[in-house]
């Protein structure tokens, strides 16, 4: 079986991933820093890396509040080798994430610092290696305040036991850790976005330094090759638009697009040159296609699509934000699509690369969210701004990407309704998230509260099949009266001031119908209850079939919802209210469940109109 790597869009032929047995301790005191631990001295427990150390699979698994932690890994010379590593060559440690601050030292010496639980960053320790051993002592130091509700947190509770929506913090390491050997030019970043109305593809190319260098892409598909060219370049970023062979016949050029049914995937690589030496090359991918929103609808490659989505709030119960392997991540991808969905809101977190990986390989639709802070200070902005920046700069090459959430329910910016500077910071984010990324619609407030926009989205878990039906089965008129208004959160849906300008109108929130079909905590909970099995599909189906009924397209209606998302895909801990139990078995057959997803004529009721 294929197993993706991490950050799967820009790869070379060599790696070594560290993740497995580190050396840790926790640092109540503050005391690592005085006593030493940054010289690389043993620690006094072994971790395993990449899973936070409150989770059963770290081999710690202590819930308490651990504010920080510090690991070791010894490097040894079959890692260097494993990893290419050559004289002259620099050594680079790749972290996925690290939640929040991170420190980290080689042999002693202070090599990088980053800021930011949920985004990636690379340190080059080559200076610091002692060239006198053949092992090096790869020390990390992780703060996570778990007081600091000014820092993006998403679902992970302040308080020390999970209550609510919010569940067991993730603290210090949770995506793999790897390292990599490269010359002192090489590529840092690529960012491919395509063109279908001329046929072209454009890649922006990140070098480490600047150097005149030749700059050669080479794209793909199977064993033709698309387009080749090559570009000489004097500063650290570089453009290369090439054409595509066959794209500019209008009868074939689809044959090459991405999407759910046929997630294309090209092939590419880039190779960079200096003096007619050959210092780096890289190997990628891309998916040919165009998102965005007109007349109500949601177009993908210029064709309305109803998105048929469900919130994943990425827990695994063993391992929290943490997946418990690259495999489980793909089949989390399959079993979205199995279930008869097109489309995930990875809800709070900004997912393991890897995932997004999956869902350009098997055509899911993903949107893309910032994990939340609590509190709106001078802190919090900072903090959101600089995190949410890294995260599209990480995620906007993968064509399964398809809409930027920057906020969600006015979290963190709780009066955004009556504060100017709240509103201010919501509409910063959304023309910052447009900035680094033109090419997809960005939902400025997920839920209610809604400033400028390029959808328009509720959030409502009224229970009552009926009752939705009557709110959002009708015409458009009626319908864009309702999102002018309060919504059933009782909040403003859209902000005064907003234009309407026929922005698609998504129920990116509902269901969240709780049922434990398995062992459930005392306290577990749910947006509605159902009493077992019968009671659960019976309520299932009424929601679902009355929000398809509001939706475009359902026998053949021109208006109505462009799209929705069912919360939600598990039980998370306390929260019952899953399609799936934690451990991903389905709660009902999954062919009843597809049948009611997907639309089809046929649900565990009996037959009811498709969507």
């Amino acid at each position: 079986m294929e197993t993706a790597r991490p950050r799967p869009q820009l790869l070379r032929a060599s790696f070594r991933g560290i993740d497995g047995d580190w050396g840790f301790g926790f640092d109540d005191d503050d005391r690592g820093l005085v006593d030493g631990w940054a010289d690389g001295r043993a620690l006094p427990r072994t971790i395993t890396v990449p899973f936070p150390p409150e989770s059963v699979d770290s081999g710690i698994n202590d819930t308490g509040y651990h504010p920080i932690v510090w690991y070791r890994r010894e490097l040894a010379a079959s890692d260097l080798t494993a990893a290419g590593h050559v004289a002259g060559n620099r050594l680079l440690v790749h972290f996925g994430a690290v939640d929040h601050q991170a420190r980290v030292w080689v042999d002693g010496q202070e090599v990088g610092r980053h800021t930011g639980g949920h985004t990636p960053f690379t340190v080059d320790v080559t200076d610091a290696l002692d060239g006198d051993s053949d092992t090096h002592a790869l020390v990390v130091r992780a703060e996570d305040d778990p007081h600091d509700i000014a820092q993006p947190r998403g679902k992970q509770d302040w308080r020390e036991s999970p209550h609510s929506i919010w569940y067991h913090r993730t603290t210090g390491i949770w995506q793999p850790v790897w390292l990599e050997s490269v010359r002192p030019q090489h590529v840092t970043a690529l960012w491919w976005t395509s063109d279908q109305s001329v046929g072209t593809v454009t890649v922006e190319v990140e070098l480490s330094r600047r150097a005149e260098a030749a700059i050669r892409v080479v794209v793909a598909h199977g064993d033709r090759i698309l387009g080749s060219t090559r570009a000489v370049v004097n500063d650290t970023i570089a453009t290369v638009t090439l054409p595509l062979a066959g794209q500019g016949n209008g009868q074939e050029f689809e044959r090459l697009l991405w999407s759910p049914a046929s997630p294309t995937l090209l092939d590419a690589w880039v190779h960079v040159d200096v003096d007619g030496v050959e210092q780096d090359v890289v190997a990628s991918y891309l998916g040919l296609r165009s998102v965005r929103c007109a007349d109500g609808a949601f177009l993908l490659n210029e064709r309305p699509l109803v998105l048929r989505s469900v919130l994943s709030q990425g827990y695994w119960p063993d391992s929290h934000l943490a997946a418990p392997s690259g495999d489980a991540l793909r089949r989390e991808a399959e079993l979205i699509g199995e279930l008869g969905f097109n489309a995930v809101r990875v809800h709070q977190k900004v997912e393991d690369d890897r995932f997004l990986y999956w869902a350009d390989r098997l055509g899911l639709l993903v949107w893309g969210e910032m994990p939340a802070t609590y509190a709106f200070d001078s802190r919090s902005v900072r903090r959101t701004i600089a995190e949410w920046g890294e995260a599209v700069l990480r995620d906007r090459s993968h064509p399964s990407i398809v809409t930027w959430v920057p906020l969600n329910e006015s979290w963190g910016v709780q009066h955004i309704a009556t504060r100017p500077d709240q509103r201010a910071f919501a509409e910063a984010l959304y023309q910052l998230t447009r900035a680094l990324d033109p090419t997809r619609p960005v939902i400025s407030n997920d839920g209610w509260e809604l400033g400028t926009s390029d959808l328009w989205t509720l959030h409502d878990y009224e229970p009552d099949g009926d009752v939705l039906r009557r709110r959002y089965a009708v015409d458009d008129d009626a319908l864009r009266t309702y999102i002018a208004g309060i919504g059933p959160a009782g909040r403003r849906i859209r902000l005064p001031g907003t234009v309407d300008d026929g922005q698609p109108i998504m129920l990116t929130e509902f269901g969240g119908v709780a049922w434990a079909a398995d062992e459930s905590p005392a306290d577990s909970w749910g947006y509605s209850e159902a009493v077992g099995a019968a009671d659960y599909a019976e309520r299932v189906t009424a929601i679902l079939t009355a929000v398809q009924a509001s939706t475009r397209g359902h026998r053949g209606r021109p208006d109505g919802l462009a799209g929705w998302c069912w919360t939600q895909l598990t039980d998370t801990m306390q929260e019952r209210n899953g399609l799936l139990t934690e451990r991903r078995e389905p709660k009902l057959p999954l062919g009843r469940l597809r049948a009611l997803i997907s639309g089809e004529e046929r649900t565990a009721a009996g037959v009811v109109a498709g969507g």
